[in-house]
């Protein structure tokens, strides 16, 4: 089973690209050739000594593996419960992007989509448009607060005069 972390042992697929667009491929081999040669192949992070026996690596992504799915199950469960639940969630991401490319390229993916979100909510037009409908949201909480305490009044739910 190759998970793409030994790949910088066997080759890279930028080489392999590489070699199919000098084979006399077509010009979009060529293309793919160029962009995967731009990009670097993941490599896993292990020690040497780890990496050197098959089993023993198997091994170590495994425990990379669990290790990964406990910060993210903990990371799940703090989005319901207190705690930091989506830095947990992307640590454990990251902790199985040392060893898995899938993991890496979805951590590369998700990080380009929050850096394009955080870009698109310090656009002018989109901060007035959140200021003008937490404004809107916040008197409308209001006038709803003061209507209910207009009818019925400000009433507790427990008795403190029997204490």
């Amino acid at each position: 089973m190759n998970t793409g972390s030994d790949r910088g042992t066997h080759g890279s697929a930028a080489d392999d690209a590489t070699t199919e667009a000098a084979a006399g491929s077509t010009a979009e081999a060529a293309t793919e050739a160029a962009g995967a040669a731009e990009e670097t192949p993941h490599v896993s992070k292990a020690p040497a000594f780890i990496k050197r026996n098959r089993s023993l690596h198997l091994s170590w992504q495994v425990g990379v593996f669990i290790v990964g799915l406990a910060v993210i199950g903990a990371g799940i469960a703090m989005l319901v419960l207190p705690g930091p639940g989506w830095v947990a969630i992307f640590a454990g991401l990251a902790i199985w992007a040392t060893e898995f490319a899938w993991a890496h390229l979805v951590l590369r993916w998700t990080k380009r989509k929050v850096t394009e979100a955080a870009q698109k909510a310090f656009d002018p037009k989109v901060r007035r448009r959140n200021i003008i409908l937490t404004s809107v949201g916040l008197v409308i909480a209001g006038a709803l607060i003061g209507f209910y305490l207009w009818k019925y009044g400000l009433v507790l739910p427990w008795s403190l005069k029997d204490q």
